[in-house]
């Protein structure tokens, strides 16, 4: 087995950047995006499937470093070809950059994919967080592309896919539990996109969405959407009147390459079968769900995993020692289950 990266170069053995008994580990460009490559040491009778993963982080937050101990169990336990996407960070470098980044990485795997061992049919996209955001954002960009192979599979973890409604039950409900309360969530949002932060008040309040905005998505993003056992103790919002000056100054906020709830029934219908992770104690787990009834209204296959002990930045603490949550391997190991069924 050789990488191959434009041209020819040396066999793994002699590459390997790491040391692991059970995986070669590389650093590579795709098209100038740093990627760590994980591939399995133990030869394969057939072509393995690909695992895509980007890190969460808020978009400005986390690297690939940071996300080690997960691709390698990752790539061991399901015996894949893990790339672990190291995109730009904000602010330093503006949204949505890092969506193009991944979306560069990705295209530049599935063209390639043969070269690394992989079946370009079985090529997965996985994320935590704000990566669930670039996750699902690559996906709804390729639906359309014909020059490629599909996505298989795409699996997202406590994914943000939504800033029209900013208080739904479940974040009433964590509106102050760690590590993501829900100020803080407003003030990434803002901090990412490189928006002033005194603004914050104003979009917690809701004071830029446009009435026009809340008609024509309440069909997708709405409270009634939320099972009721998830909803115990909600307090529907009084209304809010838009803030004209507050919605041109973050009217990015509701671009489908943010918000990906918006995106309309004729791509969401496209996408790849789904895995969604929720937490309970975890300030996004309704844009989870949300995304879920979306996806199944148009009949697309959903796997959901919820865990009711689970909260927002869990799977960070995977491999840690005593650091680490029951909740951080159950995540990845139900990840594993289910790529493994691909």
């Amino acid at each position: 087995m050789i990488f191959r990266e434009n041209v020819l170069i040396p066999s793994l053995s002699y590459m390997c950047d790491q040391q692991d008994s059970k995986l070669f580990i590389k650093d590579l460009h795709f098209d100038e995006v740093p990627v760590r490559i994980y591939l399995p040491r133990l030869p394969s009778a057939s072509k393995r499937r690909g695992l895509i993963f980007f890190h969460g982080g808020c978009g400005m937050f986390g690297s690939i470093r940071s996300y080690e101990r997960t691709c390698r169990y990752i790539a061991s336990k399901s015996d894949s070809v893990v790339v672990s996407v190291g995109y730009r960070l904000s602010p330093e470098h503006k949204y949505p950059g890092q969506v193009l980044d991944c979306l560069t990485a990705t295209v530049r795997f599935l063209q390639t994919a043969e070269n690394y061992g992989v079946d370009s049919a079985r090529i997965i996209v996985c994320e935590d967080s704000a990566g669930g955001t670039f996750t699902a954002s690559v996906c709804q960009q390729l639906v359309n592309r014909t020059d490629i192979p599909k996505i298989r599979a795409q699996v997202m973890i406590y994914p943000f896919l939504q800033a029209l409604k900013l208080n739904l039950p479940s974040h009433q409900k964590n509106a102050f539990v760690p590590l993501l309360p829900r100020n803080r969530m407003v003030h990434f949002i803002l901090k990412y996109l490189n928006k002033d932060s005194s603004l914050e008040e104003a979009v917690l309040a809701g004071s830029h969405v446009p009435q026009s905005m809340n008609l024509k998505y309440g069909k997708w993003i709405n409270p009634d959407l939320i099972p009721n056992k998830f909803k115990q103790g909600y307090k529907p919002p009084l209304p809010t009147s838009c803030v004209a000056q507050v919605y041109e100054e973050i009217k990015e906020m509701f671009e489908t390459t943010f918000s990906l709830l918006l995106a309309d029934d004729s791509v969401v219908c496209r996408l790849p079968d789904t895995c969604i992770v929720t937490c309970e104690h975890d300030v996004l787990r309704d844009d989870g769900l949300l995304y879920k009834k979306r996806l199944e209204d148009n009949n697309v296959k959903v796997t959901w995993y919820h865990l009711e002990e689970g909260f927002h930045c869990a799977l960070g603490f995977f491999g840690y020692s005593i650091f680490s949550f029951p909740s951080s391997n159950k995540i990845v190991d139900h990840i594993v289950n289910f790529i493994k069924g691909y």
